[in-house]
């Protein structure tokens, strides 16, 4: 039993919880994917959106459990460290990093696509790299004068992810072809997991709503259920704008790879209904970019504190503003510098597959706690996954399989970093102790 006067209130009910997690799901993916992931599968799309419900709902639980034995701050990161060491913190904290700067990447790589389809002159690389510099160059000033002033427009626009898309789901029906409709035989395990591999971008990020845990009304029931709830409502609103795209657009879905819901809107409203689709896909992912610059130099900046990140630089907080600017402009010049160098596609893949390893380590987690003869950090469990360690394997399953379907090149290149990152670890490391630091 803990002092009551440290514990924070547990206010949070089910709804509220289901709602934060659906709000930090449902981002930029599903405004950019549909066609892609068409191109690929056609109408047996609807698979892969299915599978990759699965496997988030598994990987969700795991994090429930894990997360309600260890309630330090640092959601994945903490876990993983906590049951592994500092050599697998260190790894957490650099991929958790990379995934979300190779998501800002593809989402402001698809803000340029969706711009470019009204203005060709965004097709030219040139033209690119400078508005990438300017976005991450003002949301990163922005950040550094001040995190209520970052905060105050991720709450500005935090709706604007929701509306057209709902608007989309609901009235675009009138507009459905049912000779579009055709269902696909299911596709084969080949097939359908690269598919499923850039599909599960759109379903990253419930993992930080689950932070507030620790304010949660009846965890032990609450929980769980606001993880079937909110991924049933996101998996939903998925299926039915995949279902109408290619209702309204048929086997030309594939081909709108730069606005696709906006030719959506457009095909069943007129023009106004491509300006105002257009128009919520540029503000929702904006306002993605905005949060994610918000709060992932907080992980640099955290992680350096620990000493896990061994850079203290990035641990400076500035005199006047009492931010941590340099993890900012660190955190911000790695997005750009993503941005520059590859397609949403292409930066979607890296951003999955980085988020699919952390996954993987949070499933261990569990396994690892569940074994251990000691409590981690000092709290009892409140929550227990029913079948033992059935859902954790199974997750773990589906990450190996998934990872299995990265191109040659894309593997290499994560072994080969996985590598340096191990080498500069334990050199490092070996210095400090013969240096008696």
């Amino acid at each position: 039993m803990g002092n009551s006067k440290n514990q924070l209130k547990r206010e949070i009910g089910l709804w509220g919880l289901s709602a934060n997690l659906v709000n930090i799901m449902v981002g930029a993916g599903i405004f950019a994917l549909p066609a892609i992931i068409a191109a690929d599968l056609g109408f047996s799309s609807l698979y892969a959106y299915l599978l990759c419900g699965v496997l988030i709902s598994l990987v969700m639980l795991c994090f429930a459990e894990i997360g309600s034995k260890i309630t330090s701050s640092g959601g994945a990161y903490s876990y993983i460290q906590s049951s592994f060491g500092p050599y697998f913190g260190f790894l957490t904290a650099i991929f958790f990093v990379l995934a979300s700067a190779g998501a800002d990447a593809a989402v402001i790589n698809a803000i340029a696509d969706i711009i470019a389809s009204k203005f060709p002159l965004f097709e030219l690389i040139g033209v690119r790299i400078v508005f990438f510099l300017v976005t991450f160059t003002s949301l990163a000033l922005l950040n550094v004068k001040g995190v209520r002033k970052g905060a105050g427009l991720v709450n500005v626009i935090t709706l604007a992810k929701l509306v057209p898309l709902l608007l989309l789901a609901i009235f675009s029906w009138g507009g459905v072809s049912s000779e579009n409709l055709v269902v696909g035989s299911i596709p084969s395990l080949g097939e359908i997991g690269p598919v499923v591999l850039v599909l599960f971008f759109a379903f990253q990020g419930a993992e930080c709503g689950l932070s507030v845990s620790g304010e949660v009304k009846n965890p032990v029931q609450n929980i769980p259920k606001a993880i079937i709830v909110s991924i049933l409502g996101v998996l939903l609103l998925y299926i039915i704008v995949q279902t109408v795209s290619l209702g309204v657009l048929g086997e030309d879905l594939g081909n709108f790879q730069k606005n696709t819901l906006g030719e959506v809107a457009g095909k069943v409203f007129g023009p106004i209904g491509f300006i105002l689709m257009t128009v919520g896909a540029g503000i929702s992912m904006f306002g993605l970019l905005t949060s994610s610059i918000l709060s992932m130099p907080r992980v640099l900046f955290q992680a350096s504190k620990d000493k896990v990140i061994p850079f203290e630089i990035l641990s400076k907080v500035h005199p006047r503003y009492i931010t941590p600017f340099v993890a900012i402009v660190v955190y911000a010049s790695c997005g750009f510098i993503f941005a520059s160098s590859g397609s949403f596609k292409q930066l979607a893949i890296v951003s999955s597959a980085s988020m699919l390893l952390i996954y993987f380590g949070v499933c261990l987690s569990v396994i690892k706690s569940r074994i251990s003869l000691k409590e981690i950090a000092g709290s009892e469990p409140h929550f227990k996954l029913p079948g033992g360690y059935l859902i954790p394997i199974l997750a773990m399953l589906i990450i190996i399989w998934l990872l299995f379907n990265l191109t040659a090149k894309e593997a290499i290149g994560i072994a080969l970093f996985l590598l340096i990152l191990t080498l500069f670890y334990f050199i490092r490391a070996r210095w400090l102790k013969r240096s008696g630091i």
